[in-house]
């Protein structure tokens, strides 16, 4: 009976190293931070930014509200300092969490811990890209924290915040070939009743940070430049209206 019982404890060690190493091999072919995100993670004159372990944090000078901000999959969190940059020369305090394995699912409640780094606002919202955005929508769900509003870039919600009153933006790029658009139809019921959806004509999946190409993507009909800018001016007027 002893021998029975440490062979199937040897075996399952075993299948939990495979499956350890499994994750480790396939989150560590991500999508890096371009030369473009890398220049922004410095202090200017309007906005001081610090890197910490597992977030990014874009401090304003004045702050009207902050934004909590989940990294796509397989993609690296610095990756989205040039669009959280501009947010924070609005006056946006912006806090990207670093995720375990560059997966958003891997600590859905990341944004527990961003909102201690920045005191004094009195207004927050959480979103994120892709599954970035759906893990942020989960968190919502299930979170009795006080968010005033979801930005769910190139996302959908599988959380069912129908009821919910939260301010919700969906911004999505016409040329995206990443996203599931049956998925992002088949679940648009889950969105509050009032939520506002927008399409960047010509924008695609990977256009929203800067890592580059993205595998499968659509072909872009405008410049990174020019997406981000769009979805700067969408993600401000929203929060700040």
């Amino acid at each position: 009976m002893k021998k029975k019982l440490k062979k199937i404890s040897l075996i399952f060690i075993a299948a939990v190293g495979v499956c350890f190493a499994a994750l480790y091999l396939y989150s560590s072919d991500y999508y890096r931070a371009d030369e473009t995100a890398i220049n922004t993670l410095e202090d200017t004159e309007s906005v001081s930014v610090e890197i910490t372990d597992n977030m990014a944090i874009f401090r304003p000078e004045n702050i009207e509200a902050g934004l909590i901000f989940y990294p796509g999959g397989k993609v690296e969190y610095t990756a989205y300092a040039p669009l959280m940059h501009k947010l924070a020369e609005n006056d946006i305090a912006c806090v990207i969490t670093k995720m375990p394995f560059n997966l958003a699912v891997m600590d859905i409640n990341a944004a527990d811990k961003a909102i201690e780094r920045i005191a004094n606002v009195d207004r927050w919202y959480i979103g994120g890209h892709s599954l970035g955005g759906s893990m942020a929508a989960n968190y919502l769900e299930k979170s009795e924290s006080n968010f005033d509003g979801l930005v769910m870039l190139a996302a959908y919600s599988t959380a069912d915040l129908s009821d919910n009153e939260v301010k919700t933006l969906c911004i999505h790029g016409s040329e995206d070939k990443v996203l599931n658009w049956d998925k992002h139809t088949e679940y648009m019921e889950n969105l509050p009743e009032k939520a506002k959806c927008c399409v960047i004509e010509g924008g695609n999946h990977a256009q929203f940070g800067s890592y580059g190409d993205q595998k499968g993507d659509g072909e872009a009909t405008l410049t990174a430049e020019k997406q981000l800018e769009y979805t700067a001016e969408a993600i401000i007027e929203f929060i700040l209206d």
